[in-house]
């Protein structure tokens, strides 16, 4: 089930990396439709239909057949949208409130060091023989 999700995921992302939308995928059956009018009319194959309508004969081809600009513009594909959103966020200084803090806990008076062991240098039994 996980790798099913994630490859539905990946196909989802690609798709948007295009900027394919579900209502272009409504319009395929329009790009057929137009791709076969122009194989009746001007008798265009597809790379030409292609070319015309999303290549580089589109520009030579919407300036020749004004006629048929209300069907280009149901054609899948074409609306392009591009958003850039620049958003400059400052913060300053005068603008934010001091805040006070108080200290909760005294560290000086945390800490008390005694001294459990006896120094060992006292007793005879430890020290060195003083004569070998």
């Amino acid at each position: 089930m996980a790798k099913i999700f994630s490859i539905a995921l990946s196909f989802l992302v690609l798709f948007q990396s295009f900027s394919l939308d579900l209502s272009d995928l409504a319009h395929i059956d329009e790009l057929l439709e137009h791709a076969e009018f122009h194989s009746e009319k001007y008798g265009d194959n597809i790379l030409e239909f292609l070319s015309k309508h999303y290549g580089e004969l589109q520009k030579e081809h919407s300036e020749n057949h004004q006629e048929e600009k209300k069907e280009h513009e149901e054609l899948p594909f074409t609306q392009h949208c591009c958003t850039h959103v620049f958003t400059a966020f400052v913060i300053n200084k005068t603008q934010l409130p001091a805040l006070k803090i108080s200290g909760l806990v005294d560290f000086t008076t945390n800490f008390y060091y005694l001294d459990n062991y006896a120094s060992i240098e006292k007793f005879d039994i430890f020290q060195p023989p003083k004569r070998a």
